[in-house]
């Protein structure tokens, strides 16, 4: 690849994701709206602003989709390929007055994040840092997550639009780009018209390390569960009082202990209690279960269903439990068009990045849009520890990514 798309990397690319981080886009799971919370418009509409500088036409619908199309230059007619991210920050952590700050040429040891509360992104407890000595590496101040995930991906596909905007001796099809909204929540893409948007394939680039590519993710659900006590003075209780709290903790007892996201990895499945609030008369608890094969993922969910029927049988009709679908592995519909995985590889290895297969444990809202219809595996963003404070992303990372996608536009129009 010719020198001047480096250098557009470090220029533009370091500009946009800076100036995008500083606007909160926090969703809530908590809300009805799509999207969740107005604040994404405010990132989607600058955006839009950008995409019109460029001489594009984009279009934000009411739902928080703001999609673009470069028109093809070539005279043949080629597969017409997206490249997706969204806009939405996680609410695990804070993500509103984001102050980023750039550790240039990482030297492998400790990066104090903020000097006032001497909160330490240290090697010790990630290693993987050590992989990056050398190069510059953006966190925020320790404060607030970074918002790596997924606004540097929204940087990387900005940058490669106005690159292809700019460059028309860089040949290439129909390239399509969508911006979601609420993806940290699991609602990312429930109004997106897949067909109205008229891909052929699309990538997500919402991975984590350099290299990473992924097309197989959990199947995901939720369970939300009520539990029903009977408060009575304590002086008083003896057969009478019903403790929902006791009751939550049994429940959560009775499922697998060795099951939890700190004692998986890989393809392992796990339950994971997010919240949990509750008194004598009310505890409301929040999991999310989490696996890659279907039938094990059938069984979580069965199983917290019993778990509660147990409880009941016990202790009197006290617990309601509402399982919900989220997502489904994208694997089978992927593996069908297997070829824009082995051509996303070979992009990674033309820009000199080692392709690490592997699957997500998580999802993207390629999920969804594979299901949709548009087979959408996930590329890396370059960004680590997301949805917490000590969140970074090397620049370096950010650049590949970039450079990565301008590699598979160039191979399509081949």
């Amino acid at each position: 690849m010719e020198e001047k798309n480096n250098n557009f990397s470090k220029n533009r690319l370091l500009s946009r994701f800076l100036r995008y981080v500083a606007i909160e886009t926090t969703s809530d799971d908590a809300s009805t709206t799509q999207p969740s919370t107005q604040c994404q418009f405010d990132l989607l509409n600058v955006l839009r602003e950008e995409l019109v500088e460029m001489g594009l036409k984009p279009s934000l619908d009411e739902y928080g989709y703001l999609t673009v199309t470069v028109p093809s230059n070539i005279e043949k007619k080629v597969p017409t390929i997206a490249f997706i991210a969204h806009v939405d920050t996680s609410p695990d952590a804070s993500g509103k007055d984001v102050k980023p700050q750039i550790i240039e040429k990482y030297d492998g040891g400790d990066i104090v994040l903020n000097k006032t509360t001497n909160i330490v992104l240290s090697p010790e407890d990630y290693p993987e840092l050590k992989n990056y000595v050398g190069q510059a590496i953006i966190t925020s101040d320790g404060t607030t997550l970074l918002g790596a995930d997924d606004k540097a991906g929204v940087a990387e596909i900005m940058t490669m639009l106005h690159h292809l905007t700019t460059h028309p001796e860089v040949k290439h099809g129909t390239v399509k780009a969508a911006f979601t909204p609420d993806e940290e929540i699991g609602r990312g893409v429930e109004h997106f018209d897949v067909k109205r948007f008229a891909a052929d394939y699309a990538y997500t680039m919402d991975g984590g390390a350099i290299g990473e590519l992924e097309y197989e993710n959990f199947n995901a659900a939720s369970a939300d569960i009520t539990i029903k006590g009977v408060n009575i003075h304590p002086g008083e209780a003896k057969g009478k009082m019903v403790n929902s709290m006791l009751i939550a903790m049994e429940l959560n007892s009775m499922l697998p202990q060795d099951e939890l996201p700190a004692l998986t990895e890989g393809y392992e499945g796990f339950f994971h209690l997010t919240s949990i609030n509750g008194e004598v008369e009310q505890t409301k608890m929040h999991y999310i279960i989490r696996d890659h094969d279907e039938a094990r993922f059938r069984y979580k969910k069965n199983l917290i269903l019993m778990v509660c029927e147990s409880l009941n049988a016990k202790y009197g009709k006290v617990v309601e439990a509402v399982v919900t679908d989220q997502y489904h592995n994208m694997k089978s519909m992927v593996e069908p068009h297997y070829f824009i995985v082995e051509l996303a590889m070979k992009a990674m290895e033309m820009a000199g990045v080692k392709p690490v297969v592997k699957p997500i444990r998580g999802g993207t809202d390629g999920a969804n849009l594979s299901f949709m219809g548009l087979p959408c595996p996930n590329i890396f963003a370059g960004g680590h520890n997301f949805h917490g404070r000590f969140e970074y992303v090397p620049l370096q990372s950010m650049e590949k990514a970039v450079e990565v996608m301008l590699n598979i536009v160039m191979m399509f129009a081949e």
